[in-house]
C-alpha cells in the first residue's frame, strides 16, 4: 500500500489530529500512532508537521495542551498531553462536512 505523506497530507493535518484525540487526549506520538492505525498504515505524519499544527490548534483554541503530571510513575522526560476542546469538537464536525462535501464533488467531477 502506498503512503500518504507531505503534499498529500497538507490541508488534511489539522482535522486527522482533532480527530484523533475525539475519544481521549493524547501526547504527540499516540496521536501519530492514532491517525496511521486510523489510515490503516497509510496515512504518515512527521513530527515536522504534527507539532507546528498541535500549537496552531492550541493557539485557536481547538485543543488543550498540559504537561503530564509526574505523578505517572514513567520514566524520562514529561509529554504533553492534548485534549480535545468543545469548540475543537464543533471544527471536527465542520470539517467532516465539508470533507464529505469535497469528496463528492471530486468524485462527481471525476466520474466516479
Amino acid at each position: 500500500m502506498q503512503e500518504i505523506t507531505g503534499d498529500k497530507l497538507r490541508g488534511h493535518v489539522e482535522p486527522l489530529i482533532l480527530s484523533a484525540l475525539e475519544e481521549n487526549e493524547a501526547h504527540g506520538l499516540e496521536i501519530v500512532k492514532r491517525i496511521a492505525a486510523a489510515g490503516s498504515g497509510a496515512l504518515r505524519m512527521k513530527e515536522g508537521s504534527l507539532y507546528p499544527a498541535l500549537y496552531r490548534l492550541e493557539t485557536a483554541g481547538l485543543v488543550k495542551g498540559q504537561w503530564e503530571g509526574e505523578e505517572t510513575g514513567r520514566r524520562g522526560a514529561r509529554r504533553r498531553l492534548y485534549s480535545l476542546t468543545k469548540k475543537g469538537k464543533r471544527q471536527l464536525a465542520v470539517a467532516r462536512q465539508e470533507w464529505s462535501y469535497f469528496v463528492s464533488i471530486m468524485n462527481h467531477a471525476l466520474g466516479g
